[in-house]
């Protein structure tokens, strides 16, 4: 059995008491999410972020500190399949006022802006427990320097 964590990065963007989100068409049909994805070869992780965020969202991220690391595993796997777990790397910043693009990645439905309360309903359909997690640890004030990420050329 081969394992490989997933390593995913996030924004969340808080703007007069909502949060940016995203409506994304899954598996599980449609949940919420921060704007996230996946880290690419060649992207340092504030390089991802950043194009994640535009790529779901049309807006300009400005990442300003790490909210934390994330991990969360799946619990549906077969049996002798190592669970699909998420390492995820959390940013919290700012977007620019407007969306410079309206066009959005595939399977995003939308993005929108959501109150910490409705997604603290049971309805909510967050796509993980990383969503309300994140949200809940920005408004306990967590921020962590960005200084903290060293990466070091090959």
């Amino acid at each position: 059995m081969s394992w490989h964590p997933h390593v995913t990065v996030a924004a969340v963007v808080e703007r007069q008491g909502r949060f940016l989100l995203v409506e994304e068409q899954t598996r599980n049909g449609l949940e919420w999410n921060q704007p996230a994805g996946h880290w690419e070869p060649g992207e340092t992780l504030i390089d991802a972020v950043i194009r994640e965020t535009f790529e779901e969202t049309g807006y300009r991220f400005h990442p300003s500190t790490l909210l934390g690391i994330y991990v969360w595993s799946r619990g549906e796997t077969p049996e002798d399949t190592a669970p699909d777990t998420f390492v995820r790397v959390t940013f919290s910043g700012g977007v620019d006022p407007e969306p410079a693009s309206k066009e959005l990645d595939d399977g995003i439905v939308r993005a929108f802006w959501a109150e910490p309360d409705e997604l603290r309903t049971p309805t909510a359909p967050l796509r993980s427990p990383m969503v309300l997690r994140c949200v809940e640890d920005w408004l306990a004030g967590v921020r962590h320097p960005l200084a903290l990420l060293h990466h070091l050329a090959p």
